[in-house]
């Protein structure tokens, strides 16, 4: 498999390099999936916004440049998507995208609750009954986040991208970025320890 970076293959797709769509798409997919589903809840209509992201990715290579990371740039289509489709329903954007989160400083015990997570044991057999639990639960508290902190946790969580990463993405200062992942984490944190 060529372990060309992202920003080159998109590049290189741009200048009619088909197989770097391929791989792209082959490195994306599964992730990007993931985040547009916990998003809406709805896996025809994820199917649905996920193929208009990479639609729009196809559309717009021609006028690509590397300006960020490619994740960035993938999220970003992603992110503009989903708020598209909150203008178009009757609900319209969820008030938790267009609140501005206040947040005190806590301690930066917040930042590693996802490592903390992804650092269950799940080499011993025993684990794996409890690990399995734990995913369920922690999906069902994910559900459950206001969107935008929802949506700051699931880009960190599943696309690892940086808190500058997020509020590009999503439009915001990097604090409202931050704050909506603290809270997130932190609403997490005290939903598991109450189960």
């Amino acid at each position: 498999m060529d372990q060309a970076a992202d920003e080159d293959l998109m590049n290189r797709y741009r200048d009619g390099d088909a197989r770097a769509f391929e791989l792209l798409y082959a490195r994306h997919k599964g992730p990007l999936y993931r985040y547009l589903l916990r998003q809406c809840g709805v896996a025809a209509l994820a199917e649905e916004l996920f193929q208009d992201v990479w639609m729009k990715l196809i559309n717009a290579r021609s006028r690509y440049a590397a300006r960020a990371k490619f994740t960035t740039y993938l999220y970003h289509l992603a992110h503009n998507r989903l708020i598209d489709h909150y203008r178009r329903t009757q609900t319209g954007v969820p008030i938790s995208y267009d609140a501005f989160d206040k947040h005190e400083d806590q301690n930066d015990a917040d930042e590693s609750f996802i490592e903390q997570i992804a650092d269950v044991d799940t080499r011993e057999p025993d684990n794996e009954l409890d690990r399995r639990r734990l995913a369920q639960r922690l999906l069902t508290h994910i559900t459950a986040l206001p969107e935008a902190q929802r949506e700051a946790f699931l880009l960190r969580a599943e696309s690892g991208l940086s808190l500058e990463e997020i509020a590009t993405v999503t439009g915001v200062n990097a604090e409202t970025a931050k704050s909506r992942l603290r809270y997130a984490l932190s609403k997490l944190r005290q939903s598991l320890s109450k189960d």
